[in-house]
Parts: structure tokens; C-alpha cells; sequence
């Protein structure tokens, strides 16, 4: 075990990428759980290169199966926690497919729910009040296409960025539209979102279901598509976890801490519900 580690952790090496602390952790968890075999993640297989020259790989097994299904399928549903490269990847991939002239134009959406009444208060016009709640995607843009080339394909709408409500009674031909945010979606809107795809177009739709900001009893419409659209070809639903994590490696302990005081809270509501409904059985009113 121990040599199989060494063994991809000098590939990692040897195809130029950096040794990190994460990536050191993450080959010797696959190793221990015996899946060597899946590490092939980790071969020379650069998937774009920036305007930089930076090579954009897929860091982990998970990365490398969601950007598989994004070049097989016409619809991908990418859902996991924050860190694990959902939208950037997706970004990468629909740059990818401008340049190769597989698709016209790209598209990127988001839902504004966190805006609300707070929107009013921002200054300038609807434009740059909703700017800031779509900048993550600018920046993945201007890191893959450089923040002068990105400018000219936004003004000659190439590239578009808008809010979700933007989407609504448009068919979007020969275009790669990415609706991040996803899970902040109601049913309806997601509905919506879907149904807007037009001939020679792909979409890719990204979201965390364990940070939605939808109001206490909204159902999110990025739970309810995953569930309705699992068996449906030429559609590929991927979930990340923890271990697909890219950031800070602090990010997947904070994760983890989440999912256990989620998973504890849980149990301990069942506990309740189960002891209150053995008082009521045991209940037994006096008779008059």
C-alpha cells in the first residue's frame, strides 16, 4: 500500500503538478480504501489549458468522472459541497467547447435569492445590482479566457451573464448554458431552466443542497430534478463529497464537522418523536 501511495504521488510529480498537503492525504485515503485502479485521474490528462497557460486537470476521481459526463451527455446535474470544483469545471468545459466551435455561445445563470428586498439598496442600475451575486462566475471566466478577451465576448454577447429570471420564454440554440447556484431553485424554476434547451445545446446545472437559502418549506428544485431525472438518458447526474474538496483543507474538516452535527441532530429529533409517541400509547384515559 504504502508503495502504490509513492507510486502516484511521484506521477503527480513527474506531469509537472504541484505536491500538496490534500493531494498527499487524498491518494493515501483511495489507497486504504483499495481503489488504486481509480487513480488514473492522476495520469497527463490535461483537460484545458487558461489564457495563462495554467493546465486545468481533474484533481480528483470524482472531478474526472463528472467532466466524463459532461462530454457524453447533453444535461449533467453536478451536486456536492462548496470546493469541489462544480462550476469551475463546468466553466472550463463550455470555454473548451466555445473554442473547439461546438457550441456558439455560453451562458451562465443564478438564481438571485439571496437578493430579495436588499437588492434596491445597492447602488447603480439592475445591471450592477445584480453584478455582485453573479461575480463567481466572472471570475472563473476571466482566469480561463484572460479579463480582456472575456470583456470583448461579453460585449458582443458570446458570453452572456444574467439572472435566472432572464431565462424565462427564451429557447437557447447552440449554446452551453451552466445554472449555478441550483439548489436555491424552486420546482418551477427549475422546470423552467430545463426547458429552455434548444438543438445543439448542453447544460450543465451545479449546487449544494446543504447550503439553500430558499425560504423555510420551499422544496429546492435542484433535489426534486436529481429525483426525477436519474433515469433518463443522455442526462448524467454526478455527486461529489468531501473527498472531492479542492480547497483549503480545512473546507472538507468543516464539511465533515457539518455532516456529523446534521447527521447527530437528526437522530436526536428522532429520539424525541419516538419517546413522545411511546407516552401516548402508554396514555390510558380514566374512564367517567
Amino acid at each position: 500500500m504504502a508503495a502504490d501511495a509513492l507510486g502516484y504521488l511521484r506521477r503527480i510529480v513527474t506531469f509537472g503538478d504541484e505536491l500538496t498537503d490534500q493531494s498527499v492525504d487524498y491518494i493515501i485515503g483511495m489507497v486504504k480504501e483499495g481503489r488504486v485502479s481509480e487513480l488514473s485521474a492522476f495520469d497527463d490528462d490535461c483537460f484545458f489549458v487558461t489564457a495563462k497557460g495554467k493546465p486545468i486537470k481533474p484533481k480528483t476521481v470524482g472531478q474526472k468522472k463528472y467532466l466524463e459526463l459532461i462530454k457524453k451527455n447533453t444535461i449533467v446535474l453536478g451536486v456536492g459541497p462548496a470546493g469541489t470544483g462544480k462550476t469551475y469545471l463546468a466553466v472550463a468545459a463550455a470555454v473548451k467547447a466555445l473554442r473547439a466551435h461546438e457550441v456558439s455561445r455560453i451562458i451562465l445563470t443564478r438564481p438571485a435569492v439571496e437578493a430579495g428586498e436588499r437588492l434596491g439598496f445597492l447602488p447603480g442600475d439592475l445591471q450592477s445590482k445584480i453584478d455582485p451575486y453573479l461575480r463567481p462566475l466572472y471570475d472563473a471566466l476571466y482566469e480561463m479566457l484572460g479579463a480582456e478577451s472575456c470583456g470583448k465576448m461579453i460585449e458582443k454577447m458570446t458570453i452572456e451573464i444574467a439572472p435566472l429570471a432572464y431565462m424565462r420564454g427564451r429557447t437557447l440554440d447552440d449554446s452551453f448554458i451552466i445554472l449555478d447556484e441550483a439548489q436555491n431553485t424552486t420546482p418551477e424554476q427549475m422546470k423552467m431552466f430545463l426547458t429552455r434547451l434548444g438543438n445543439g445545446s448542453k447544460a450543465v446545472v451545479t449546487g449544494d443542497l446543504t447550503q439553500t437559502d430558499l425560504p423555510r418549506g420551499t422544496k429546492s428544485g435542484l433535489s426534486i430534478a436529481a429525483q426525477i431525472l436519474k433515469n433518463i438518458d443522455d442526462i448524467g447526474i454526478h455527486e461529489f463529497n468531501e473527498r472531492d474538496v479542492v480547497r483549503h483543507r480545512l473546507v472538507q474538516k468543516i464539511i465533515m464537522a457539518y455532516d456529523r452535527y446534521e447527521h447527530e441532530r437528526a437522530v436526536r429529533a428522532n429520539e424525541r418523536r419516538d419517546g413522545s409517541s411511546r407516552e401516548k400509547k402508554q396514555y390510558k384515559p380514566k374512564r367517567t
